[in-house]
């Protein structure tokens, strides 16, 4: 079942007197439970669509659909109550949390904003996040500054599932961690899909991390979608100089396709 559809998406951004096109008639679709990695170089325009999907921008041109609703449309009340299926990871996660916070208040948010449980029973589901995602209980009483970046990026993603989402994009989400820890998150996201169904878009740079958690690809180059594939059409047998260029950046990228996200 289609989840999200995206048709002929544009953006351009105006700056110091010039005209930029960020995305070009961008046409794409996620199933419900699927990963579709979208690839491709800094500028490239994938983090502009990420934001466009989550309505932190907003497009020129196109039509998004989103758990069946005209997702450009929403507005107001209404959008909020949907934000709760169409959750984002930041790559920035500190940046993206209120410095002064603590790890439970992060947590209280979505689950106060979009009410998700009693006011009463809020900390006990606080407790629950945190055991998901890897973490001890007694995080919650931490400020976010007093936690590493890996178990900021498990909050992130703890407040993330906090509102059973649909759909979690993920704008280059582990790219700031170190290869062990990036590893034990990807492990944790492949997990929770296969747990909630949830739908990512992974969005990076990286075909390594792609290849390991999707089960599509997409590649981008200047502000346009140039080849789609399943995981391993697109690392095998790519079609685009810009797919060749990310998988000449990994040498040994072709082997070890994990079973699962090759078809």
């Amino acid at each position: 079942m289609t989840l999200l559809s995206i048709e002929n998406l544009s953006k351009r951004f105006y700056s110091g007197g010039r005209d930029v096109p960020a995305l070009k008639d961008v046409s794409l679709t996620i199933a419900a439970g699927e990963t579709l990695g979208l690839a491709g170089a800094s500028g490239s325009g994938k983090s502009t669509l990420a934001r466009i999907l989550t309505r932190l921008i907003s497009t020129d041109a196109g039509a998004i659909r989103f758990d069946g609703e005209d997702w450009l449309a929403l507005s107001g009340s209404k959008l909020r109550h949907r934000r709760a299926k169409m959750q984002m990871v930041f790559q920035d996660v500190l940046g993206a949390f209120n410095p002064r916070a603590t790890v439970a208040s992060v947590l209280d948010d979505p689950l106060r904003i979009h009410g998700i449980v009693p006011n009463a029973e809020r900390p006990r589901e606080i407790a629950a996040l945190l055991d998901r995602v890897g973490l001890p209980t007694t995080y919650a009483a931490r400020s976010i500054r007093e936690v590493s970046g890996g178990q900021r990026q498990r909050i992130a993603i703890a407040r993330a599932i906090a509102t059973h989402p649909s759909l979690i994009v993920l704008d280059e989400a582990v790219s700031a961690l170190d290869v062990s820890i990036r590893g034990r998150i990807l492990e944790l996201l492949v997990e929770l899909q296969e747990e909630r169904d949830i739908a990512y878009l992974f969005v990076s740079h990286d075909l390594a991390v792609l290849r390991a958690v999707s089960h599509r690809i997409a590649v981008m180059d200047a502000g346009r979608l140039v080849e789609t594939g399943t995981a391993r059409q697109v690392i095998e047998d790519p079609q685009s100089s810009a797919a060749k260029k990310l998988i000449a950046a990994v040498p040994h990228l072709v082997t070890g396709i994990p079973e699962g996200h090759d078809s």
